[in-house]
């Protein structure tokens, strides 16, 4: 059975497990999601399930858009995401899926874009120790320090840390807990915390490191 949905996040609060310990727990709004695309291997060379969410003004989308949910009399969404399976069964164009498609208990991957931060440097960005905070230097201590080498090879190797913008790219919180469904006010709780802003769009995927 195809387990996915696009969702958002609104923000963190917390619940009561069964032995009365309070719980950390992300809500996402999951859903209702529209399959507006079924690719199979046959006729698009692998088995993919495209999902639509989040209604807009017909006049905020492109006419591209727009036609290509028309094929299946879909109301006018703003995201499409294409999510990779290899079950079909049971899923065809049209369908629409809400949070019910996963249960309590069960373990999720979480993907989104994570909170840009702007310009760091090394010590905020990667955990560098910085220089050291004695011996004469007034202003070394969150300098990255030297980061070429000699006459062989002469140059900085392509990859090496440094500072640059840091955040907003795609992070996935692995093997998350369902900690709560409600299918009718479409939201999930998942314990701990997801990335992104409040707001912020959201890929809920059952989890691969089970």
């Amino acid at each position: 059975m195809f387990k996915g949905l696009i969702g958002r996040k609104i923000g963190m609060t917390q619940i009561f497990d069964a032995k009365g310990a309070a719980v950390p727990v992300t809500l996402l709004e999951a859903g209702p999601c529209f399959v507006s695309q079924v690719k199979s291997a046959e006729t698009d060379g692998y088995n993919a399930v495209q999902l639509a969410f989040g209604e807009a003004k017909p006049k905020r989308l492109t006419k591209a858009h727009l036609g290509h949910l028309k094929t299946n009399n879909l109301p006018p969404v703003r995201v499409m995401r294409e999510f990779r399976t290899k079950q079909l069964d049971g899923i065809s164009a049209g369908d629409k899926l809400d949070a019910s498609v996963f249960a309590e208990g069960e373990h999720v991957d979480v993907i989104g874009i994570s909170k840009g931060k702007g310009f760091a440097g090394v010590v905020k960005r990667h955990g560098f120790a910085g220089g050291p905070r004695t011996h004469g230097q007034s202003d070394r201590l969150r300098a990255p320090g030297s980061s070429g080498s000699t006459t062989t090879p002469g140059r900085v190797f392509k990859g090496k840390r440094g500072p640059g913008h840091m955040g907003n790219v795609q992070v996935t919180s692995s093997n998350v807990l369902v900690a709560l469904v409600d299918p009718e006010r479409n939201l999930i709780a998942v314990h701990g915390s997801v990335p992104g802003p409040k707001g912020g769009t959201v890929i809920i995927k059952e989890a691969r490191k089970q």
